[in-house]
């Protein structure tokens, strides 16, 4: 009787479909793990900024930076304050520079000195480059809107430093959430992106770390006089097929 000495044809078959089977079951699994990883290294980040912020802060009286682009000049001021630029400067899920084909909400804008700009932003002196923003409303300006100081008694609602798509943004209470996810109309929108699955990670006025829900955006006093109980929240009565369909899923607030 001749004895065998390896795998038939169909045993092999059924051994690479049991192999694909387990590997698509895994991989969405996988996926979830990479993402929250993402998530908690970005909070990482957004903790040291803090540390920034703080330093920054405590040399300058308290006063935000008020150039020609209101805080928008914070990648000069706090330059002296971060060192490991990439690490620091990059959320996790959104590295790719939008000049070589990053996408919003995933890719990394750049800051030229002359002004800044979307294009290249590594190998270039004097430029800084990352995936996070200022709330633009921070600044020793004259107008009405903005806070001048980190003293403010609703410290711990104002948001100052976040995930953004670009490097600071004026969000209003009027302006509407985006109808597609990554697709940006106003300054609320450069804000509102989905790279942590509904939320974005957040340094506020008192220098507490945060997630914040994507809906929470309009509840939060980005300016003196946002509305915090406006047509977006459910104090100003918001209905849930108001939303977009991207982020009807989300929690609400």
């Amino acid at each position: 009787m001749c004895k065998r000495n390896g795998f038939t044809l169909i045993e092999l078959l059924v051994v690479i479909a049991i192999i694909a089977l387990l590997m698509a079951i895994l991989m969405p699994a996988m996926q979830r793990v990479k993402k929250q990883a993402q998530t908690v290294a970005c909070m990482s980040n957004i903790k040291q900024w803090s540390y920034c912020w703080h330093m920054y802060l405590e040399d300058s009286g308290g006063k935000f930076p008020s150039g020609a682009g209101a805080s928008g000049d914070w990648p000069d001021k706090l330059r002296s304050l971060y060192k490991e630029r990439g690490a620091l400067t990059l959320c996790p899920s959104a590295k790719k520079p939008y000049s070589d084909g990053g996408k919003v909400p995933f890719g990394a804008w750049r800051w030229a000195t002359e002004g800044g700009g979307w294009t290249n932003f590594e190998g270039k002196p004097g430029e800084d480059y990352g995936s996070y923003g200022m709330n633009e409303w921070l600044g020793d300006r004259p107008d009405d809107n903005f806070w001048r100081n980190r003293e403010q008694k609703q410290a711990s609602n104002i948001p100052m430093f976040m995930d953004c798509v670009v490097w600071d943004t004026y969000c209003n209470h009027t302006h509407a959430p985006p109808e597609i996810d990554g697709i940006v109309q106003n300054e609320m929108h450069l804000v509102c992106i989905n790279r942590h699955n509904g939320i974005i990670n957040t340094v506020f006025l008192d220098l507490n770390v945060r997630k914040v829900g994507l809906k929470e955006l309009w509840t939060l006093n980005w300016h003196r006089n946002f509305d915090t109980q406006g047509p977006w929240t459910i104090a100003g009565s918001v209905q849930s097929s108001d939303w977009p369909q991207w982020m009807r899923t989300f929690k609400d607030y």
